[in-house]
């Protein structure tokens, strides 16, 4: 019994460790505020997160002060694809209860307030 156990508990650690990994690499975000981002998503811990790696606006790249920032903030892989963990709104400088879908190469992140029933969500494309 304590052997079926711990074989169940090991399939369940590869198994979230493998779903973790659908949302690693590069992502663009849509336009926001007129500009959009590059953001670098790797494991941190037991999640992923998601860090401003690039920034453009209408004349091209530019050097924002978010650079290096933390947009996407321990996101825990729940299964199919699905992510929970909070979220970073530059343009207001707040933090929001974060879910995340990544099916292929795009992945749609939302934050939400009121316990996760209202949300705003964006559609992101993998860059890499």
């Amino acid at each position: 019994m304590k052997k079926s156990l711990m074989i169940a508990a090991i399939v369940a650690a590869v198994a979230a460790s493998a779903s973790a990994q659908e949302a690693v690499g590069v992502w663009q975000t849509e336009v926001d505020d007129g500009a959009y981002a590059h953001i670098t998503i790797a494991p941190c811990g037991e999640a992923v997160c998601g860090v401003i790696s690039r920034t453009f606006n209408t004349d091209g790249e530019y050097q924002s002060e978010n650079i290096g920032k933390t947009l996407v903030i321990d996101m825990v892989a729940k299964g199919d694809g699905a992510y929970e963990g909070s979220v970073w709104r530059p343009s207001n400088d707040k933090i929001y209860i974060g879910k995340m879908d990544v099916t292929g190469d795009a992945l749609r992140l939302r934050g939400c307030v009121a316990g996760g029933l209202i949300c705003s969500s964006q559609n992101w494309q993998r860059l890499g």
